[in-house]
């Protein structure tokens, strides 16, 4: 009897993790409205802006469409992985990949998602180049980004090795 109330307890403890995923929710509905900030300041400053201001503009807004799109991944998945299955038939829109991705799956997802975000920030610095650019800063943010990308290749190595994906 012990053995099953304890069991219990460790099985219904899974929904620990609701609550982090609708703060999850809560911060991808920020990133909405700095979204709307940026698409407003975007399209009101990008008549008789430079070439080079506009396709910064545009990779701050992929770059914020990224992270978003990191964060429901991260939401879908992992509640359907570690809380509670979401039935697709009540829902006609859900998209089909979100029940096939398991714990393999979305840590490729957010490392590839997290690869793109740091090379968008890589390329913004690069365009942002002045006449006396910091090499320092730049050679940081270069090998950042090689850190997350050696990462994810042996992250995807480690999971063919071990069959997980």
């Amino acid at each position: 009897m012990i053995e099953k109330s304890i069991e219990r307890v460790i099985f219904f403890s899974r929904w620990i993790l609701a609550p982090f995923y609708i703060g999850l929710l809560i911060a991808a509905v920020m990133l909405l409205v700095h979204f709307g900030v940026e698409l407003f300041h975007f399209v009101t400053h990008s008549v008789g802006s430079k070439e080079s201001d506009i396709i910064l503009g545009i990779l701050s807004l992929v770059d914020l469409t990224l992270t978003c799109s990191l964060i429901l991944i991260v939401v879908f998945s992992g509640y359907e992985n570690f809380v509670a299955k979401i039935d697709p038939l009540e829902h006609p829109g859900w998209p089909e990949w979100m029940s096939k991705i398991d714990f393999a799956g979305l840590k490729q997802k957010l490392m590839g998602s997290i690869v793109a975000i740091s090379a968008i920030q890589v390329l913004k610095a690069f365009m942002n180049l002045g006449t006396t650019p910091d090499w320092v800063q730049l050679g940081w943010l270069v090998g950042i980004h090689m850190v997350f990308v050696v990462s994810a290749v042996l992250l995807a190595l480690t999971d063919r090795i071990s069959g997980d994906h």
